[in-house]
């Protein structure tokens, strides 16, 4: 198999779990947490690719995507009970899963010809917007739109990756190392030591008064 594809089937069951996750907390029945599940894990990646034209998208063509999805809800239906900490383990499969779609996306957008901006917006749409839907069918607030460092992570991410492939000698799959760890680090850090980004109102303005 190539490194990349394994990825993003790393990065699938990844995002699974943590919609299986959230969905199981909220006491969804099976179907509901098979549906959260799916959307979490390829929402961001089919919104990339109609945005492109990228077709066929990735879960229509290769059922493989499928089969991870299903497998990553039978896995937390058999060990939930056995997690200590379910928050973190949400945080630790959300976190793979931003780290491995941004660069993905990214890389999807560079092999269609598209500005290195516009390939990390598209890197950026992969790794959030599977997230976003999850929270909004589950009536909460969407990560990004909160104070927590998150689509930042991603932004700075895909900033190295971009930066090493234009500037370093190193092999591509060395860059995609790095620029995840660097998306996983700011995420840990910021998530430790409760780093936030400031409100415009609260934060901003009001220090101009």
């Amino acid at each position: 198999m190539d490194v990349v594809y394994l990825l993003d089937i790393l990065g699938t069951f990844a995002f699974a779990v943590s919609g299986a996750l959230v969905a199981s907390d909220k006491k969804f029945d099976l179907f509901g947490v098979i549906i959260i599940a799916f959307v979490t894990a390829v929402g961001g990646g089919m919104l990339r690719d109609v945005l492109i034209n990228a077709h066929p998208i990735n879960w229509i063509a290769d059922l493989n995507y499928l089969y991870v999805i299903f497998t990553a809800v039978v896995f937390t239906f058999l060990f939930k009970s056995k997690i200590a900490f379910l928050s973190r383990t949400m945080f630790l499969f959300d976190t793979i899963g931003i780290s491995v779609f941004t660069l993905l996306g990214l890389q999807k957008g560079l092999s269609f010809n598209l500005h290195p901006i516009i390939a990390l917006i598209m890197g950026m749409i992969s790794a959030v917007f599977g997230g976003v839907l999850r929270d909004v069918l589950t009536n909460k607030v969407p990560l990004i739109f909160e104070k927590e460092i998150y689509a930042s992570a991603c932004l700075a991410g895909g900033i190295i990756y971009l930066l090493l492939f234009k500037f370093s000698t190193l092999p591509e799959k060395f860059i995609f190392i790095i620029a995840a760890l660097v998306i996983i680090t700011i995420r840990a850090i910021s998530v430790k030591y409760h780093l936030q980004l400031p409100k415009i109102k609260d934060d901003l303005f009001g220090k101009l008064k």
